[in-house]
């Protein structure tokens, strides 16, 4: 077996989202996964990742980490007696970020700890994304996808690299549909309306089969649940990210958070209301204004359900539903590209 050319540490835990300046002690699992596609530039090298129990699953059998340390007191104390080439820390999290700095390396990206403030600052590279985060209006009005802003932060242009899921499920496609329903208590309004879900089986039932979420107490249970199914219809969450890693066809129903950041990999189609209201994405935990920018018409998730299972997906707007199909976006995504650049809750 050839020697790992250098030794690479990673700091996702999974306290901070990498877009986003809230701190929490609720695991982000979806910002653990999404994290996968940095390994894309470190497939000869030793990599060691940094992680809260409660994500390690997501982890597990990656073909591209070497070791997986849970964070906790005995790793931190090893970490900071070992050398590496290179550190990459993706927390914000200044306990975090003061570890990242103690430990021993040669370069540093993502976040670093800042002793004046006791707060995350930016390494070098990294300032644009910590603006991002510090800033509502950049925030709202980012036009990047969450990728690029990972790759910018090491210094590099991300070219479609996929996420790295070393999970191998167990079971076969047995349904058409799978609604993965739920919502984290972060973003409640997040969450399509109770009585479209339930509408839109009356419709797709006649001719398909629908499963509604399983495995909301068992993260592999719900890896096997999202792998069983054909077409994953969700809501901006954890599962979106589960199904894009399985190459899953997807429907994603964006409200409160952007479409712009998620790039689905020619997977499926992102679709909300067009025009819902006029602070969209606001980002906030529930709606301000009553606007129900969730509300896209369940007619139009069902054509674009219909359109997805017979492989029929169009760049054309459905109605008053906007539907941004990953491959009409090509061109555009190209051109974002070549810019300058505990507890759990599985959701």
């Amino acid at each position: 077996m050839p020697k790992k050319r250098c030794k690479i540490l990673i700091i996702k835990v999974g306290y901070s989202e990498t877009l986003d300046p809230g701190i929490s002690t609720v695991t982000s699992y979806g910002d653990v996964l999404r994290s996968t596609v940095l390994l894309n530039e470190f497939k000869d090298d030793h990599v060691t990742w940094l992680v809260d129990e409660n994500a390690f699953p997501i982890l597990r059998n990656n073909p591209y980490i070497d070791r997986i340390l849970i964070y906790n007191l005995t790793s931190v104390l090893q970490l900071q007696s070992e050398q590496f080439d290179t550190v990459i820390n993706l927390e914000k999290v200044p306990g975090l970020c003061a570890l990242a700095d103690h430990v021993k390396a040669w370069r540093r990206y993502g976040f670093r700890f800042d002793p004046k403030t006791g707060s995350a600052e930016a390494y070098d590279g990294s300032q644009s994304t910590l603006k991002v985060c510090h800033s509502e209006n950049k925030k709202k009005k980012n036009r990047r996808y969450w990728q690029q802003h990972l790759f910018d932060m090491i210094g590099k242009k991300w070219t479609n690299e996929e996420y790295v899921f070393g999970y191998k499920p167990a079971s076969h496609e047995t349904y058409d549909f799978g609604f993965n329903y739920m919502v984290g208590t972060k973003w409640p309004s997040k969450g399509w309306f109770a009585t479209g879900w339930k509408e839109l089986e009356s419709h797709l039932c006649k001719n398909y089969s629908v499963s509604w979420q399983e495995g909301l107490n068992n993260i592999e249970e719900y890896f096997e649940w999202i792998n069983k199914c054909r077409v994953l219809i969700t809501n901006d969450s954890f599962g979106l990210h589960i199904a894009l890693a399985l190459k899953k066809k997807v429907i994603a129903l964006f409200s409160s958070t952007t479409s712009y950041e998620t790039y689905l990999y020619r997977h499926g189609i992102a679709m909300f209301r067009e025009h819902a209201c006029e602070f969209q994405p606001c980002y906030e935990p529930k709606c301000i204004k009553e606007a129900k920018c969730c509300e896209v018409s369940v007619d139009n998730v069902y054509k674009a359900a219909i359109k997805i299972m017979e492989n029929k997906i169009t760049s054309s707007p459905v109605n008053a539903c906007f539907m941004r199909p990953e491959a009409a976006l090509k061109s555009q995504m190209r051109q974002r590209i070549e810019e300058p650049c505990c507890s759990a809750a599985i959701i």
